[in-house]
């Protein structure tokens, strides 16, 4: 059990409650609305218009959306009772929806200490679909949802030579991230876009009291995609979340705590199970194309990718949602930061690593992040971000370590003595072993 020290909670409410969704198909918007507590909540999103919309499997997706998207609003005050109200759910879709609350705001009970197990969900039951799926008759066409990373990039690049593929994007209202849209551009590949407009309210969190943390928007983003999907008549969403994103960040009272929930092997079979069951129209296939690979190997396929390394930037100040803090260069100090420039100095030239790194300079270069990287490779508590599990940091220290551009190099020298001294330190075939899947895959045959 790890030691952590978390604010108090605020007053819990009441009762939230689902109350509608509505999509036009005219102008491609669907508005989701909520209350919590006599408090009402609304957030739209707008997809490309068009009469898919009125289709049931369009219907159906849209009505996902809805499910996955109250947890934004749910989490302003967590109160013990979920209503659905006139939405009915299926076993298997309850089941689903509790996890997502309970485990994918995991990390949100364990910073604001609540306890949400006892979290009980209302629903009227429904009976689930029986979709036929069917073999798509053309070329297959796939969604990737692209987030700018070496992740995603890794698998643009596969599914590309497998299938007609669109990028898929989620922006808030006329707003970009040049993080996404650098990379993006150097695909050539299309893109789809959604744009998701959060009720103002969230943005005066403070201010009205609300509890704030982390939500699993991976799922939240999944079901948009499929929508998506659904709206371009593409058969597959493919997504980027790799083995290490199931394993838990830590644990805490005999529970797992992962940030990365809704990335994680569970919430993909889970999700794949309710889009089974949700449409007599069948839904597009949805899995994760590194499933069964490592950040290891992510780092090893995208060193090759030399196209990219110029415009890739996976720094969490890219992402800022206020422009005004949003950085255009990597910061060179944050956990993303020095995770990626830790899995990446194995296969990666040191000078094209500082090149990557210039403006900060490389997070390895800088003995004041020592505390970081071990932190990486399981000397001190992981860090709450989307970083590899803690064997493939060791191999990924040891690795870099071993390179003769780094000779002399002081903070891997160091690393490397004490994860060397370890018992459980990787040997070269453990380093090599973490280069071949691990695991299991949901990718479809069409998709291998």
């Amino acid at each position: 059990m790890t030691s952590h020290t978390q604010s108090q909670p605020s007053a819990r409410g009441r009762a939230f409650r689902y109350l509608s969704y509505a999509a036009d198909p005219e102008r491609g918007t669907l508005t989701c609305r909520y209350e919590l507590d006599g408090r009402e909540f609304a957030e739209r999103f707008t997809l490309p218009a068009g009469p898919r919309w009125r289709t049931d499997a369009a219907r159906a997706a849209a009505r996902l959306v809805f499910l996955l998207a109250g947890v934004s609003y749910y989490k302003t005050a967590a109160p013990p009772l979920i209503d659905l109200g006139a939405t009915a759910l299926t076993e298997t879709e309850l089941a689903f929806l509790r996890e997502f609350y309970v485990q994918g705001l995991g990390e949100f009970g364990y910073r604001n200490h609540l306890d949400l197990t006892s979290l009980r969900i209302e629903a009227r039951r429904r009976q689930p679909q029986e979709a036929v799926a069917a073999e798509p008759a053309g070329a297959r066409r796939a969604l990737v949802p692209f987030g700018g990373g070496i992740d995603s990039i890794v698998v643009v690049e596969r599914v590309r030579r497998l299938a007609d593929t669109a990028l898929f994007v989620v922006n808030r209202p006329d707003d970009r991230f040049a993080a996404i849209e650098a990379p993006a551009a150097v695909t050539g590949l299309p893109i789809v876009r959604a744009d998701r407009l959060i009720d103002p309210q969230l943005l005066r969190s403070a201010e009205l009291g609300f509890l704030n943390g982390h939500v699993p928007v991976t799922g939240i983003l999944s079901a948009i995609a499929v929508l998506a999907a659904v709206l371009e008549d593409r058969d597959a969403v493919v997504m980027s979340n790799e083995w290490s994103a199931s394993v838990p960040t830590l644990e805490y009272d005999g529970r797992p705590v992962n940030h990365q929930f809704s990335k994680s092997d569970i919430f993909e079979a889970a999700f794949r199970n309710v889009l089974a069951q949700a449409s007599a129209d069948p839904l597009p296939e949805y899995f994760s194309w590194l499933r069964d690979r490592t950040e290891l190997w992510v780092g090893q396929e995208f060193a090759g990718l030399e196209q990219y390394h110029g415009s890739f930037r996976s720094c969490n100040k890219a992402f800022y949602s206020d422009p005004a803090r949003r950085l255009d260069h990597w910061c060179g100090h944050c956990d993303k930061c020095c995770f990626i420039d830790l899995i990446l100095a194995p296969f990666l030239p040191a000078a094209a690593l500082r090149r990557i790194f210039a403006v900060s300079g490389e997070p390895l270069d800088n003995p004041g992040l020592a505390g970081k990287f071990r932190s990486l490779i399981g000397a001190g508590a992981k860090p709450f971000e989307c970083v590899g599990e803690v064997s493939e940091c060791r191999a990924a220290v040891l690795l870099a370590a071993r390179r003769d551009d780094r000779a002399g190099h002081a903070l891997l020298a160091e690393l490397a003595v004490e994860v060397a001294g370890w018992p459980d330190a990787p040997s070269a075939a453990d380093a090599t072993a973490m280069l071949a899947p691990v695991g299991e895959n949901f990718i479809p045959a069409g998709y291998r």
